[in-house]
């Protein structure tokens, strides 16, 4: 089956940090499954590329807790267990909801322009099923809107956690209706926040987390 996300690269840039990002979006989104082994002589002849910037990249995932270095067989992808990601999720939702209160009715025209960009990025990316790209333009949203609180460490905790976390079921979600409505709750959220409904922005924020236990872990949701 070819892969939506591991092939041969069309795309102008740094070679090393399209593969670093496919490969992370892969492993997120459950394509390349814990206890996976990669090498960059595989992935390179999948990209298409020489060897070198698919070491580089497999090295910084190694740094980022992506993959862990086995020893004469290459890179194995890291396992998140599902005590974990409920963990996750659930630091997550006490650290991302309850800012949603305090940005409702307070963020500017243009800021909110900007918001609404990022967020259309999502929903675009997920109905063309591209997933790194999809994966990216969520990060930028949610770590855009935390840094509007003004505090700095929260941004970083946020996206900290957002690298531990998976989506095993993702990759079996393209083109699915609950992707695209999980895609279009980031514009309700932003509507939610202009009207000033910060107990109603709270709640889809609580609520969209909590599809990576869930939609995004391929479990049915009430």
């Amino acid at each position: 089956m070819t892969s939506p996300l591991i092939g041969p690269l069309r795309t102008a840039g740094s070679f090393r940090q399209h593969v670093e990002d496919a490969v992370a979006a892969a492993i997120v989104s459950g394509e390349f499954a814990p206890g996976t082994m990669l090498t960059a002589p595989t992935l390179a002849a999948r990209f298409d590329v020489s060897a070198t910037p698919v070491r580089e990249a497999l090295l910084n995932l190694e740094k980022r807790g992506f993959v862990e270095i086995a020893r004469n067989k290459g890179f194995r992808v890291t396992a998140v267990s599902e005590q974990d990601l409920a963990e996750i999720v659930q630091i997550r939702q006490w650290l991302e909801a309850p800012p949603m209160r305090l940005l409702a009715g307070a963020i500017g025209r243009p800021e909110l322009a900007r918001l609404r960009a990022e967020a259309e990025a999502i929903v675009t990316s997920a109905a063309a099923s591209d997933l790194p790209t999809y994966l990216t333009a969520d990060t930028t949203f949610h770590l855009h809107l935390l840094s509007l609180t003004g505090i700095d460490r929260l941004v970083t905790l946020v996206g900290d956690l957002r690298q531990q976390t998976r989506l095993v079921g993702l990759a079996t979600m393209l083109g699915s209706p609950e992707l695209a409505e999980s895609s279009a709750e980031h514009l309700t959220l932003l509507d939610l926040l202009e009207a000033g409904d910060g107990a109603g922005a709270e709640e889809l924020m609580r609520r969209h987390l909590g599809h990576v236990t869930g939609w995004w872990s391929g479990r049915a949701e009430q």
